[in-house]
């Protein structure tokens, strides 16, 4: 579960100021503690919010900027600072790098580079709070080895599970773009799909995909498919990364569902993924594509190491093959063991209902919500600040001695 980071803006550019607030208020990740139009009187500010991190514009006076990035750096080392200006010039930037600034970024902001500064910032914060844990969302790709392995299901159900505790927003993404079914499982008739993010990626923002949401009643948020065929559109692996940067601001949890092609597009989401589940059975097909894959994911920079077994359907009747001989061949440790009751999940299909809600007492449900406890990366002490965060966005405005 990631806290939220309290935030502090200066910039006495009343045009560039407007501009920023709009985009730092979409981030659920990131509270405005307050902003303030003169570098003058910002270390009052500070010294009155203590925030976790200082947003500084340095355009309107690059030395006056400066020179308050160093009196917080002295007087509030603990507040990250953030440093802004349309300039590019090395020596301002060396400059404001040993001023003390952690970051310096391009003006005008964009949101994926203010992100990627926040996940930096978030790593600082976790190592100088001792805890060595970084407050960021945990994101989940569900890997089948073959078709009708369970993946989707898995999946769907997995998504909702996390849902269910209140400290947890959770994003479900389809990526099957031909013939996922993600829909259907949660009985959602999509206003927007990935196709309308595909189509506006240029200048996709976090309100733009957000809209392309769509809520299920569990909780769970669902970017479903195309709804047609003719409309399958290319998604690069930028966009693709992209879209998990905007989402990850948001939610606690990303749930991808990978096609299986295994292409540019299933790499992306595998490569920015805090774990894969790679979802078998104990049948000789599914574990020779299981060893397969995981041959692939050795060979693969940084995949192998997130790389966790799920076996599905334990206990099928015509399954011939035990768990001691498939740990034979995998060589790797299960992480879980879904059992089978496949009438209980069709029907829950069929009816467009989660596990948790068709049928809560399954042992099959009940196995997939130890999953998600499992991989879930909270602490209770994340959570009990989750569930003291204020309702709405507090703004303490500071624009100088009664205004500007």
């Amino acid at each position: 579960m990631k806290s939220v980071i309290r935030l502090a803006l200066v910039d006495p550019n009343d045009a560039s100021r407007n501009t920023l607030k709009p985009l730092l208020l979409g981030i659920d990740a990131v509270w405005l503690e307050a902003e303030c139009s003169r570098y003058e009187f910002f270390p009052d500010v500070l010294k009155q919010t203590q925030p976790d991190i200082a947003l500084v514009a340095i355009d309107s006076s690059p030395q006056s900027g400066l020179e308050v990035v160093a009196h917080i750096h002295q007087n509030y080392p603990s507040c990250q600072i953030l440093v802004l200006s349309s300039s590019q010039e090395g020596t301002l930037i060396l400059q404001a790098m040993r001023n003390g600034a952690k970051e310096f970024l391009s003006s005008p902001l964009k949101l994926d580079d203010f992100l990627a500064a926040l996940e930096r910032i978030r790593l600082v914060m976790g190592k100088a709070q001792g805890d060595g844990q970084v407050r960021a969302s945990q994101v989940i790709s569900v890997a089948g080895v073959s078709g009708g392995i369970g993946c989707t299901s898995l999946a769907i159900n997995l998504g909702c599970c996390l849902a269910q505790h209140p400290g947890r927003s959770v994003s479900i993404i389809d990526l099957d773009l031909a013939l996922g079914d993600a829909d259907v499982w949660l009985d959602i008739i999509p206003d927007y799909t990935i196709q309308d993010v595909a189509e506006n990626i240029t200048r996709l923002d976090y309100s733009l995909l957000r809209r392309s949401l769509t809520k299920h009643e569990c909780g769970a948020f669902l970017l479903p498919r195309p709804v047609e065929m003719e409309e399958k559109t290319h998604i690069g692996a930028d966009e693709m990364r992209r879209m998990i940067a905007l989402l990850k601001a948001t939610f606690t949890h990303l749930v991808i569902d990978l096609s299986k092609s295994y292409g540019a597009l299933d790499q992306a989401a595998m490569a920015a993924s805090d774990v894969i589940l790679i979802v078998t059975q104990l049948d000789l097909p599914s574990l020779r594509n299981a060893n397969r894959l995981m041959q692939y994911f050795k060979r693969q920079t940084g995949l192998f190491e997130k790389v966790k077994i799920v076996v599905n359907r334990m206990g099928l009747e015509d399954s011939s093959i035990s768990l001691s001989k498939a740990l034979e061949v995998l060589g790797h440790d299960v992480f879980a063991q879904i059992p089978n009751e496949y009438g209980t999940m069709v029907e829950a299909r069929n009816n467009g209902i989660p596990l948790i809600s068709q049928a809560p007492k399954s042992r099959l449900t009940k196995s997939i919500i130890q999953l998600a406890r499992n991989l879930d990366q909270a602490t209770e002490a994340e959570d009990a600040l989750e569930e003291k965060k204020p309702t709405r966005k507090g703004l303490f405005s500071f624009l100088g001695a009664g205004g500007k």
